[in-house]
C-alpha cells in the first residue's frame, strides 16, 4: 500500500500552536465509521454521544521534561537530548542533536554539573544510548533541567506546561503527551460517571515513534518503535463485563487503542498485561478492541492517520480531513477532536 495514499493538503495556519484556555471548546467532529456521514459541534458535546453502560479508555501516562540543554564537557560544544524511554537503572535512550557530536565515551553536563552523561552507543537516526549520574532522586533532578517536549511543529511556547498533560496523567514515563486526552477536564469526567459510564485506564508511554516519520514508500514495510505498555486487572475486568453487558469500548487516542489491539492480539481477551509493543494498524487489519475512538487531527502520510482510517476506511477519513481543513479546524496536538463511532 502506498504512504501517499493517505497524504492530504494542509494549511500551515491550521497547525495549533497554542492550546485553548478551556479544553473542552474544541471543536469536535463526529464521524460515522461506516458509513462515514458527520456532524460538527464542540467538544462539551460528547457527553451526547455516550450511554449507560459504555467503557472510556484512557491512556494515564504522564510526559517527563524530557528536552535537556546541555554541553560537551571536553569542548563545551551545545547538545540537546530528548529522554524517550528508560532501559535500565539510570541508563536511557535518547535523541541527541546534532547527533554527530555524541560517540561512545563522550561526557555531556547539564545544569553545570548537576546532571551527567556518558554515551554508550550510537544508533540509528541520531539515538543514542546515555548512562546518567547524579546526586540525589533522578526525576527531582529532571524537573529541576528539563523542559516539555513539544512537537516540532508547535513553535509557540507553552505558558504553563500542564496543558501538556492530561488531567488523569499519574505514570510518568513519556516524551510526548496522549494528545487526544487533553481535551477532558475533571467535570466532563464527572458527567461521564454521572451518566453511568465507566473509566478504564491503562498505560503505554509515548516514545520514538511519535517523532519517526514514515520514511518507505510503501506502508508494510515500515517497522514501529518499541513502547511500554501496561493494562491493569482492574481495567481488563471493567473491559470484559463491559463487553458481556453489551456496552461499549471507547478508547481516547491511537496509544490507548494500541495497547487494547496488542492485549487481544497476545491474549485472545482483555486480561492483565504489560510489556512492549510495536502494533502497526492500518487498512486491511480488523480493528478488534474497540467500538469507537476518539482522537485529534494528524499529519499527512502518519501512522497515526493509518490507524484512523483502519476503524472505518482511507476514503471516509480523508473525506473527514478535508471537511475539517474546510471548516478550519485546529490540527495536531493542541488541535480539534474527531469521534468515530457507529449508530447502534
Amino acid at each position: 500500500m502506498d504512504v501517499n495514499l493517505f497524504d492530504f493538503h494542509l494549511p500551515e495556519e491550521q497547525i495549533a500552536q497554542v492550546p485553548l484556555e478551556d479544553r473542552t471548546s474544541s471543536k469536535l467532529m463526529v464521524v460515522n465509521r461506516d458509513t462515514g456521514e458527520l456532524t460538527h459541534g464542540h467538544f462539551r458535546d460528547i457527553l451526547d454521544y455516550f450511554k449507560e453502560g459504555d467503557t472510556l479508555v484512557v491512556n494515564d501516562t504522564k510526559v517527563l521534561p524530557a528536552r535537556l540543554f546541555g554541553v560537551k564537557e571536553e569542548t563545551g560544544g551545545k547538545i540537546e537530548l530528548l529522554l524517550l524511554k528508560q532501559t535500565e537503572d539510570d541508563v536511557w535512550e535518547t535523541l541527541a542533536k546534532p547527533a554527530k557530536r555524541v560517540k561512545p565515551g563522550t561526557v555531556l553536563t547539564f545544569g553545570d554539573g548537576l546532571l551527567r552523561a556518558e554515551c554508550l552507543e550510537s544508533l540509528e537516526d541520531g539515538g543514542r544510548i546515555l548512562k546518567f549520574r547524579y546526586d540525589g532522586i533522578f526525576y527531582e533532578v529532571l524537573d529541576q533541567l528539563g523542559t516539555m517536549p513539544l512537537p516540532p511543529y508547535i513553535h509557540e511556547q507553552l505558558e504553563d506546561k500542564d496543558r501538556y498533560q492530561t488531567v488523569y496523567a499519574r505514570e510518568r514515563g513519556s516524551a510526548a503527551a496522549p494528545t487526544a486526552g487533553l481535551h477532558f477536564t475533571p467535570e466532563l469526567l464527572a458527567a461521564l460517571k454521572e451518566k453511568g459510564v465507566r473509566i478504564a485506564p491503562l498505560t503505554l508511554h509515548v516514545g520514538l515513534g511519535t517523532f519517526r516519520p514514515v520514511s518507505v514508500d510503501d506502508v508494510d514495510s515500515h517497522k514501529m518503535h518499541s513502547e511500554y505498555y501496561e493494562l491493569p486487572e482492574s481495567s481488563a475486568q471493567t473491559l470484559r463485563e463491559t463487553r458481556a453487558n453489551g456496552g461499549r469500548i471507547i478508547a481516547v487516542g491511537t496509544t490507548s487503542t494500541r495497547t487494547l489491539e496488542t492485549v487481544i492480539r497476545d491474549h485472545g481477551d482483555f486480561v492483565e498485561a504489560s510489556g512492549w509493543t510495536d502494533i502497526f494498524i492500518y487498512p486491511g487489519q480488523e480493528v478488534k478492541a474497540i467500538d469507537g475512538l476518539i482522537t485529534n487531527f494528524h499529519l499527512p502520510k502518519s501512522t497515526l492517520i493509518m490507524l484512523v482510517s483502519a476503524l472505518s476506511s482511507r476514503e471516509h477519513i480523508l473525506n473527514a480531513y478535508e471537511q475539517a481543513v474546510a471548516n478550519d479546524y485546529r490540527f495536531f496536538s493542541f488541535g480539534d477532536a474527531m469521534f468515530l463511532t457507529r449508530e447502534d
